[in-house]
């Protein structure tokens, strides 16, 4: 799996040239310039070349760029493809992905647009459709490489309450998890959209990476710290991390079968996870 950074992923309007400006400043680990939702009809095509011209750029350091085009089937879809392509950036979000032939379809145009193999595909499981073939979605490709949840779309398809817990909507995330984990791909929850309720925002991302996934996107600057701070190891989790592989190092060094870190017993799944843990924070910290 794609070991980089995505804890925060942030969307920006892509017709907002002061919101890509600011962006340039923000500590998001990914930015997505967004097409799609946040552009009105008519400034689609001023927005697009904008959004171009920033991913091409090579102004925002080390936060990887991806670029959300308008959904498959749409008027903007193919000129969105193209003109991300031409800008290189490190992804292109596609929204409403519906099957593996959707993801076939994005890749086909990518490289016929002459994209850089270095820019991968997003996809966006929005739908009950997407949540029900989650696992073909995400085996299409190689170039997949993250799978974005869409819970707005989503609860709004169930005829879902949107409540604290998201109840309603767990037995998808947990699918399409399942899917993610499965085919070795990273898994972004989706957005909270009340910025003001700033406890709310932070439970939903405990909740988020108690389930499994690997950071979530959002919706406002202010939503990054906190995201970031729940999605990084801890010091106590790399405190341990470190115990649990020292010790059994230590047992594999003086031939013992069985290591105990803390009154537990570990196995080598634990170790397993610790050095993903460890991984995780020295990819954080080559970053700052």
């Amino acid at each position: 799996m794609d070991q980089r950074p995505r804890r925060s992923v942030l969307y920006m309007p892509g017709a907002n040239e002061r919101a890509l400006e600011k962006a340039k400043g923000l500590p998001a680990d990914a930015l997505i310039f967004d097409l799609e939702d946040a552009v009105a009809p008519d400034a689609k095509v001023a927005a697009r070349e904008r959004v171009a011209a920033a991913a091409a750029s090579g102004a925002y350091g080390h936060r990887e760029l991806a670029v959300r085009v308008n959904g498959i089937g749409t008027t903007w879809h193919a000129d969105d493809v193209r003109a991300a392509a031409a800008a290189g950036p490190d992804a292109v979000v596609v929204p409403k992905v519906g099957s593996a032939a959707d993801v076939h379809a994005v890749e086909a145009a990518l490289e016929a647009a002459g994209a850089p193999d270095r820019t991968l595909i997003w996809g966006m499981l929005e739908t009950p459709a997407a949540v029900l073939h989650a696992e073909e979605i995400a085996g299409a490709s190689d170039r997949l490489a993250v799978l974005v949840m869409g819970t707005n779309d989503l609860a709004r398809e169930l005829h879902a309450a949107a409540e604290p817990g998201r109840q309603p909507l767990l037995v998808g995330l947990q699918l399409c998890l399942l899917a993610a984990r499965a085919a070795g791909k990273v898994l972004l929850d989706g957005v909270y959209n009340d910025v003001a309720d700033a406890a709310g925002f932070e439970a939903e991302c405990r909740q988020s990476r108690r389930l499994g996934f690997d950071g979530k996107t959002l919706v406002h600057p202010s939503q990054v710290e906190p995201c970031n701070r729940v999605f990084a190891p801890s010091e106590e989790e790399l405190a341990a991390a470190r115990r649990i592989i020292d010790a059994f190092e230590e047992a594999e060094r003086l031939g013992r079968g069985v290591v105990t870190v803390d009154g537990r017993m570990v196995e080598n799944l634990h170790v397993d996870e610790a050095r993903r843990v460890l991984a995780q924070a020295e990819a954080l910290d080559h970053r700052s």
